[in-house]
């Protein structure tokens, strides 16, 4: 793409130093060089940004990719250490119904004291509702509204935090192609000039230089309407 750009600037150039040598013409034909200097020198301004532009986008759909990388990979350790924090909760909420149902006080009393903090508010909760008599009460702990698990919701929230940015990546990328597709058609514009430079009929140079003239009027709404960096 910056390969592109750069040729657009070189054949510009180029074409104008050939334009520049020759005997005096008329002023038809000196008005006509000086529409075709202007539209060239345009699409060399216009190629040079654009390039700039595509480049710069490209980078940020790098960078942005990058984080949200880095943010999933975050979230998948918190969701490992979240879903293994669940299994303990679980396995002692179990062993409590077994030391209750037994009568074994003690031993009831000993798994109440190892419930995380986090889960030991939704466990005395639960235990309000008798649930060892009381069928109608939650499943578990884990099922009250009152249960958090704070690397779960962490992974959550850079889940979705990775999503945006990941979204983000896509739209810089998507700007990025908008820029290549400007340059495009910059490099059609300046093979119209080329060739209309090639005719020695009045008319169908100017016929070129406006088809030219016009249709680099696209890219340069083009670049003014797209976002920039």
């Amino acid at each position: 793409m910056a390969e592109t750009g750069g040729a657009n600037i070189e054949i510009a150039h180029k074409l104008n130093e050939s334009e520049g040598q020759g005997a005096p013409q008329s002023r038809w034909h000196e008005a006509l060089e000086v529409v075709e200097a202007i539209v060239l020198a345009l699409v060399a301004i216009c190629t040079a940004w654009s390039g700039y532009q595509a480049a710069k986008w490209d980078g940020m759909q790098d960078e942005l990719y990058e984080q949200s990388t880095r943010l999933r990979v975050q979230a998948q350790g918190l969701a490992a250490r979240g879903g293994q924090e669940q299994l303990y909760d679980a396995s002692t909420v179990v062993e409590w119904i077994k030391a209750e149902a037994a009568g074994n006080r003690k031993l009831a009393e000993l798994f109440e004291r190892r419930f995380r903090p986090e889960a030991k508010v939704a466990f005395e909760a639960w235990t309000k509702t008798d649930p060892l008599n009381n069928p109608n009460a939650p499943q578990g702990p884990l099922m009250m509204p009152e249960y958090h698990n704070a690397n779960l919701e962490a992974s959550a929230k850079r889940t979705d935090e990775a999503t945006e940015l990941f979204e983000r990546g896509t739209a810089a990328r998507a700007t990025s192609d908008k820029y290549v597709r400007v340059t495009v058609v910059l490099a059609t514009v300046l093979l119209l000039v080329a060739i209309s430079q090639r005719f020695k009929s009045r008319m169908v140079r100017t016929g070129l230089a406006v088809v030219a003239f016009a249709l680099l009027c696209v890219p340069l709404v083009r670049l003014v309407i797209l976002p920039r960096l």
